[in-house]
C-alpha cells in the first residue's frame, strides 16, 4: 500500500490550523512530511502540529461555501446588452452574439462569508461584471465596459441599470486617451512580432484595434462612445479579410494616433472622471441590494432568456 503524503511546507508559510482555526507562520519545517512543525501565532505563542493538522492559508477559502452558484447569480443581472461585431455592424452570418453587462448581488451574499465572483462567464460568449468591478473599470476608461453603457442593443435593463446609463457621461474623461492609446500600441508591438514569426498577423485583432482608435477619437471629440462603424465598415472588413497590405494598415494606424493626439488637445472632456457621482451611485446600489424587496426577489427571480 502506498501512502500519499502532503509536501513539506517551507519556513514562512502562512497556515490555518484545522482545529481552532488559528492563523500562524511556519517557524520550523521537518525534514520529512511525517514529522512535526512549529507554528508561531500573532500573539507570539508557538505550538507543534503535524501536517494533517494544517491548511495552507491561501487554500483555506476552498472551505468557505460560496453561497450561490453562477446560475443563481445570473438572476441578479441588471444590464444585459449586445456588444462586439453585431453591435459594430461588422458581423456576418456565423458571428457570435457577445453579451455583456453587470450584476448586483443581494446584500446577504455581499456581506457574508460567501465569495462573490467579480464576473460571471459562460460558454455562450456572455460576461457580466459585479457592479463595483464594472464601475471601477468604467472609471479607468475600459472600452469593453463603456461600450455596454452605450450599446443600442439592450436586452435587459432594470431601473437601476437605467439610472447608470443616464449618468454614463460621468465615466468619460481625457483619461480615455491614455487607456485607448497605450492598449493599441502594446498590442501592435505583439502583432509586429507575429508578423515577423509567422508572416501574417491576426487580421481580426488588427481590425478591432483600428476600430478602437476610431472610437477613442470620437469619444474625445464628441463625448460619446460610438459602436457602429458604418463610415469605415468596408475598409475595416477588408483588413479583417487580409485584403489590405500591412504597410497600408500601419500607415492608417499612425494617422489615427495623430488624430487621437489632436482630439485630446481640443477635447472638452474633464481631466478625470466623476469619482464622486460614481461612488454615490454604488452606495445607492448597495442600499438597493439590502432592501427587503430585492432580497425577496433574488429568491424567486426568473431566469434571463
Amino acid at each position: 500500500m502506498q501512502v500519499q503524503l502532503n509536501p513539506v511546507l517551507p519556513v514562512g508559510t502562512k497556515v490555518l490550523t484545522r482545529v481552532g482555526a488559528r492563523v500562524g507562520l511556519v517557524t520550523h519545517a521537518p525534514a520529512g512530511p511525517e514529522h512535526g512543525y512549529r507554528i508561531r501565532f500573532a500573539n507570539g505563542e508557538e505550538a507543534a502540529f503535524h501536517r494533517n493538522e494544517l491548511t495552507i492559508f491561501k487554500h483555506s477559502d476552498a472551505a468557505v461555501p460560496i453561497g450561490a452558484n453562477i446560475a443563481q447569480l445570473t438572476h441578479c443581472v441588471q444590464l444585459q446588452c449586445i456588444v462586439g461585431s453585431r453591435a459594430y455592424g461588422l458581423d456576418h452570418e456565423s458571428s457570435d452574439i457577445d453579451r455583456r453587462g453587470f450584476f448586483l448581488p443581494p446584500a446577504h451574499l455581499h456581506w457574508g462569508l460567501a465569495i462573490v465572483p467579480e464576473q460571471l462567464e459562460n460558454d455562450n460568449e456572455e460576461c457580466y461584471w459585479e457592479i463595483e468591478k464594472f464601475i471601477r473599470l468604467a472609471l479607468k476608461g475600459n472600452p469593453n465596459v463603456l461600450e455596454c453603457l452605450y450599446s443600442p442593443l439592450i436586452e435587459r435593463c432594470t431601473p437601476l441599470a437605467r439610472q447608470l446609463i443616464e449618468m454614463r457621461s460621468v465615466f468619460l474623461s481625457r483619461h480615455i486617451h491614455r487607456t485607448y492609446n497605450s492598449y493599441v500600441l502594446s498590442q501592435f508591438k505583439k502583432l509586429e512580432q507575429d508578423l515577423r514569426n509567422h508572416q501574417a498577423p491576426r487580421w481580426k485583432h488588427v481590425m478591432h484595434l483600428i476600430r478602437l482608435l476610431l472610437s477613442g477619437i470620437a469619444v474625445l471629440r464628441d463625448g460619446f462612445v460610438p459602436l457602429r462603424v458604418d463610415q469605415h465598415r468596408d475598409r475595416l472588413l477588408a483588413i479583417r479579410n487580409g485584403e489590405i497590405p500591412w504597410e497600408q494598415v500601419e500607415s492608417w494606424r499612425l494617422e489615427l494616433h495623430r488624430q487621437l493626439e489632436d482630439a485630446l488637445d481640443t477635447s472638452l472632456l474633464p481631466e478625470h472622471p466623476d469619482f464622486e457621482n460614481a461612488n454615490a451611485f454604488l452606495i445607492h446600489a448597495r442600499r438597493h441590494a439590502a432592501s427587503a424587496g430585492y432580497e425577496a426577489g433574488f429568491a424567486q427571480a426568473p431566469e434571463i432568456s
